[in-house]
């Protein structure tokens, strides 16, 4: 997990000092207003260091002010098509008229938007959630002709347009390294958990004979091989699934699994909710498939398993090994096996005080290295960069 080079090896802070307040703009065109990583974590972090936030949505639920940032929503449209072309316009019609210092893209068909904004004179973050790349290559509906292609023109206009962006922000160590190769002014800012926010979910000697899977739930995600595992549980552990399915055909097909006799189907949840599942669960399952994108991923609920103290049972990628089996906060299983996932969970279950001590490990590393305010401080820094940068290049 340790970095090739920070940002501090890469560029020369500017010394702190008392500056104007500046503007910024965090712009999503998919992404809801309460979004962890943008909204929860990015927007208040910069609110609290002293940055006027602005952010740009288009989930329909209006405007508001909340944690000293202003939510400006361009209104929902439906459909893939829609958000595309005519949310994204609407988008940066907003950004425009906010007229920030600075602009902070999260989705990947935002990315001409930020060129448009870079015509203009204004400056862009592009921060990168995912490796756009190679997930397009493990998307199933799309046949192998069909992903190669679409996989590589993204990456020939990522390439072109982010190189004149002011500066990347990644959200894994893997992502870095490919922009590097594009923007020598890229940083990780890992989607690490708010370790306070799941203190609540810690200390209670109460487990059910349960576990936890939560987060969007489909077929990558590997929610075949978690429900057929329920069916071969020897013991009579209990699946908590919370969250959405993606796809309807596969959640029929989930649903008419033995093993759904065993789900404890809650949906979408809020925080406090989230907070109160993990409470009560024995473990939390992040078992996603092999696929390109996932493999050298950090799915953020994998760290807040670990911070709401319970073990992990995670696929057996060589990165995710390292830090559960590193850590000793869990096991790592083969996630197109459910015998062995069901294993697993029939371990954990059966040897309490095992997994009791699995799940301090986990809560250890997080306050001592997986959790925000390590992040935020590396956020805070790259703005800093950002914003000496620009007032340093010389007047044309």
């Amino acid at each position: 997990m340790s970095n090739a080079s920070t940002l501090e090896d890469r560029v020369a802070l500017p010394a702190q000092g008392k500056q104007a307040r500046r503007r910024v703009a965090h712009l999503s065109s998919a992404h809801q207003r309460n979004d962890t990583r943008i909204f929860m974590k990015q927007c208040r972090t910069l609110a609290a260091h002293g940055y006027e936030v602005s952010l740009v949505v288009a989930d329909g639920k209006g405007n508001e002010c909340r944690d000293g940032v202003t939510i400006a929503d361009v209104g929902r449209l439906p459909g893939l098509l829609q958000r595309v072309f005519r949310t994204t316009r609407r988008v940066f019609e907003q950004a425009i008229a906010l007229d920030a210092d600075i602009y902070h893209l999260h989705d990947p068909e935002l990315i001409l938007v930020g060129l448009a904004l870079k015509r203009r004179g204004k400056t862009v973050i592009f921060d990168s959630h995912e490796d756009v790349p190679r997930q397009l290559l493990g998307k199933p509906y799309l046949g192998p002709v069909t992903r190669r292609v679409l996989s590589k023109s993204f990456a020939l206009l990522e390439r072109y347009v982010c190189a004149r962006f002011d500066g990347i922000i990644a959200a894994t160590p893997f992502i870095r390294d490919s922009f590097l190769k594009i923007h020598p002014l890229t940083v990780d800012v890992n989607n690490f958990p708010m370790a306070e926010e799941l203190d609540a979910a810690h200390g209670s000697a109460d487990k059910l004979s349960e576990v936890c899977y939560v987060g969007g739930i489909g077929e990558v995600r590997g929610i075949r091989e978690l429900v057929h595992a329920c069916a071969l549980l020897g013991s009579s552990g209990r699946l908590n699934l919370v969250g959405s399915f993606f796809e309807p055909a596969v959640e029929a097909q989930v649903k008419a699994d033995p093993g759904w006799a065993r789900v404890n189907e809650l949906g979408f949840l809020d925080r406090a909710g989230v907070r109160d599942v993990m409470r009560r669960s024995a473990a939390g399952l992040v078992n996603f498939l092999p696929l390109p994108n996932h493999l050298d991923s950090l799915p953020t609920k994998m760290f807040e398993y670990m911070a709401s103290g319970i073990p992990v049972i995670a696929s057996d990628f060589p990165l995710w090994r390292e830090i559960i089996e590193g850590n000793r906060c869990g096991l790592c299983v083969d996630p197109t096996d459910p015998k062995a996932i069901a294993a697993a969970i029939d371990y954990l279950l059966a040897n309490p005080d095992i997994a009791r001590s699995m799940g301090e490990n986990g809560r250890k590393a997080v306050h001592d290295k997986y959790n925000w305010s390590v992040q935020a401080a590396r956020l805070i820094d790259f703005y800093g960069v950002i914003s000496h940068a620009k007032q340093t290049v010389p007047a044309h």
